[in-house]
């Protein structure tokens, strides 16, 4: 069977696919790849029908080799995908034919997903996010400021009567988001029901010591049944949000949990993500993922920050904020390979953690605009003087930005950000 195709027009009823492969022959090997993730297999079938063929066949409209490894040629490839391939509302259907097992093919010796283009057509068919950045923006009564957010450290260990006085320390100090970490669950020293119930209990406390409305985020991440259950719970002691770890969790869950209708707003957590999109020889990018979970229905989303710990480069970073926070994204041909456009679609919210501390706050801001919600663990939580300062800190570095001032002349007024300053040099 030849996909090869590059006189094809892709329509706007395709969905469109880009990955950069590596083998002996580009040409050879996009045809397979295109077989393999659609209708085809390894050798000719008697059961092929012609209307078959016709009607779903996908079209390799490009192919540009970009150069070598010293052994493979390298070269970057577009697919055109019909719609009719697919069940268009079940993203595991869909991933398994454009992600699937092109990935374990031998002649294959580098694929690694790019970017999707998703249309119209498709993208009807989901419930994308349900509130996005304005209306996590009002439900926190926040306007225009980047939100402060933590994390309770340590991850694992505190007891919940320590985890949930951690929350409360950050909030009063001016934090306010605060949630669990990826890994904390409902270990035995820190069960979800007793966690969820008496954190939010000073929740509501801090609220109304600082006259400022905090939210907290508890991790659900669990099997389905037993996440629905946690979900419950948190509906049932007035959570506006849950937490899941969405990778480990899978897109089925992630899909079906949006469909459930609970009226959360969804912090979907990467973890693992790193597994699928730091290699550059076999994956799939963050951005693509990032898309993937927009349509999905997730509100804030964590994306990197650049200059903390976590990888990823400014370029990479703004290109997955762009995806996931504006209707209409332009392809640049370097992290976006297609112009997409979302057709009202709510955004996400992008979520900047990993090695955050106050000095970097000016920084993030800068690069992500402030539209961006700027979550430090260690950088609070580590603040010689504690959690309390720490979030003073943070939230002084914040409004700094917001009043134009270097964070050196903030300081002078607000001893807690001096003291980090000296700490974090």
């Amino acid at each position: 069977m030849d996909y090869i195709n590059l006189n094809y027009t892709p329509k706007e009823s395709d969905l469109l696919s880009c990955m950069i492969i590596k083998g002996d022959d580009l040409k050879k090997l996009a045809n397979e790849i295109a077989g393999e993730s659609s209708i085809g297999t390894w050798t000719k079938v008697q059961t092929m029908k012609s209307d078959i063929y016709e009607k779903l066949k996908p079209n390799v409209y490009e192919i540009k080799e970009i150069g070598n490894d010293g052994k493979y040629k390298i070269g970057l490839i577009k697919i055109a995908y019909p719609l009719y391939d697919f069940e268009i509302n079940n993203m595991p259907g869909v991933l398994a034919g454009i992600a699937g097992n092109i990935f374990g093919m031998k002649i294959a010796k580098g694929l690694r997903i790019l970017d999707f283009r998703f249309p119209k057509e498709f993208i009807d068919e989901y419930e994308g996010p349900e509130y996005g950045i304005e209306g996590v923006r009002n439900t926190l009564k926040i306007k225009e400021r980047p939100l402060l957010g933590t994390i309770v450290k340590p991850k694992v260990g505190l007891k919940t009567e320590e985890h949930a006085k951690v929350a409360y320390e950050a909030w009063v100090g001016g934090v306010d988001l605060v949630k669990d970490d990826e890994n904390l669950t409902s270990q035995d020293f820190n069960k979800f029901e007793d966690r969820v119930y008496k954190t939010l209990e000073m929740r509501d406390k801090a609220e109304e010591e600082t006259g400022e409305r905090k939210a907290y985020m508890p991790n659900i991440t669990a099997p389905y049944n037993e996440m629905i259950r946690r979900a419950e719970i948190a509906e049932d002691a007035e959570s506006e949000y849950v937490m899941i770890d969405v990778v480990v969790s899978g897109f089925s869950a992630v899909q079906s949990f949006r469909e459930e209708n609970f009226g959360f707003i969804i912090h979907a957590h990467r973890a693992m993500h790193a597994a699928m999109t730091r290699s550059k020889d076999f994956g799939i990018t963050m951005l693509t993922l990032a898309k993937i979970y927009r349509l999905l229905g997730v509100d804030q989303l964590h994306i990197g920050t650049v200059v903390g710990k976590m990888e990823g480069e400014e370029r990479e970073v703004k290109a997955i904020r762009d995806e996931i926070v504006y209707d209409k994204v332009e392809a640049d041909n370097e992290h976006k390979f297609f112009e997409q456009e979302w057709f009202g679609l709510n955004s996400v919210f992008p979520v900047s953690s990993g090695g955050v501390h106050p000095r970097l706050v000016p920084k993030i801001v800068e690069i992500l605009g402030r539209d961006v919600i700027i979550q430090a663990g260690g950088g609070i939580h580590g603040h010689p003087d504690g959690t309390r300062a720490g979030a003073k800190a943070m939230r002084a570095a914040i409004e700094a930005v917001m009043e134009g001032k270097p964070l050196e002349e903030k300081a002078e007024e607000v001893i807690e950000l001096k003291k980090a300053l000296e700490y974090w040099k």
